[in-house]
């Protein structure tokens, strides 16, 4: 096959930033997708409904008049979230879900959810008018190996919601694990899933073997082959619980390769083409459509996109950087490399 032809795609997990990058990064999404979930984890976070409105009118302020985009807005959920902001944000068209970060589980995270249970009316409210939750499902605990984080979170924490929320819609981000695939496989329809092209290309060898590689790093990391293996299978596998949420975040050069080494991969530059390469390698082309472009909107409870795209199956290499306004760099995941797929102007 050396076309394919799609309903344009979602990006059901996107982070953008601010300012300059913002303005350096959100052309990148726009050109390919129609419609993106927009991360809120800014510094200060995005908690209330006009704060999520004037977020979304900076994103549509940077992104170029030529593109046909819809930034879907999201409230961060913390200690002192009220049933209030839950009522408010049910009746804005512009926000579309909550995002629980356990404190501290990954970039810009440190002032999420501390104590699920002092939520628990704000999950009531939630389920009672239909909002979805977006769960960054780590467990927190230093003691815990870092690799077993998501299956903790699920063992100890996603099954109490669920059992006391059963109704509640719920997006598990970013799965990673054997032990994720199998909990949204066997969970309700109103449990879901979206998955990384950096979880579906790489597993923990990548980011270590020979030396760190820290535009590798994210948050919740690379896993073994098994687990990397258990995420082709589900996105490949045509379910409508499993679907695109890239989760690109772009941090500078300089913040990824130093004694930090800051968490994201971003992948916001060539992500259509990237999910092809991984379905084109497991023979399952026919599903792309599906996982990019229907189940997500399904889930959401949106009209699906008609618009088209065409990608072709030619070889071109990845930038080694972007240029940032302020000349700084950021470097995207397979900078250097080739990729065999690409979007038709």
């Amino acid at each position: 096959m050396q076309q394919l032809t799609l309903t344009q795609p979602d990006d059901w997990h996107l982070h953008v930033r601010t300012g300059e990058l913002l303005k350096t990064v959100i052309n990148h999404t726009a050109r390919q997708f129609a419609r993106a979930i927009i991360m809120p984890n800014l510094q200060p976070p995005v908690t209330n409904v006009s704060q999520a409105l004037s977020y979304q009118q900076e994103i549509h302020q940077a992104t170029s008049g030529e593109y046909n985009f819809t930034p879907l807005m999201v409230l961060y959920l913390t200690n002192t979230t009220t049933i209030e902001d839950v009522q408010q944000a049910a009746a804005s068209s512009a926000v579309h879900a909550f995002k629980l970060y356990p404190a501290g589980a990954t970039t810009n995270s440190d002032q999420g959810v501390t104590d699920l249970d002092a939520v628990f009316p704000v999950f009531a409210a939630m389920e009672e008018l239909n909002l979805p939750l977006l769960i960054h499902g780590e467990v927190t605990n230093p003691e815990i190996d870092i690799f077993d984080r998501e299956r903790i979170f699920i063992e100890q924490k996603l099954s109490v919601i669920h059992q006391h929320f059963p109704q509640l819609r719920i997006v598990l981000e970013h799965v990673t694990t054997q032990e994720a695939v199998q909990f949204v496989t066997q969970a309700p329809d109103n449990i879901s899933a979206t998955i990384t092209p950096q979880h579906l290309m790489y597993n923990r060898n990548t980011m270590l073997v020979g030396g760190i590689k820290p535009h590798y790093y994210c948050l919740p990391i690379l896993k073994r082959e098994t687990h990397r293996e258990a995420l082709i299978e589900a996105a490949t596998s045509g379910s409508p619980k499993f679907f695109l949420g890239t989760d690109s975040a772009p941090h500078l050069t300089h913040l990824k390769e130093n004694s930090c080494g800051c968490a994201g991969c971003y992948s916001a530059y060539a992500a259509i083409e990237l999910y092809a390469e991984v379905f084109d390698q497991a023979g399952a082309l026919d599903k792309l459509e599906g996982f990019a472009s229907f189940y997500g909107a399904d889930f959401y409870q949106l009209k699906r996109n008609t618009r088209k795209i065409t990608l072709e199956k030619t070889s071109w290499e990845v930038p080694e950087f972007y240029s940032v306004a302020d000349k700084s760099r950021l470097t995207p995941l397979k900078a250097g490399e080739t990729l065999h797929w690409k979007l038709q102007a």
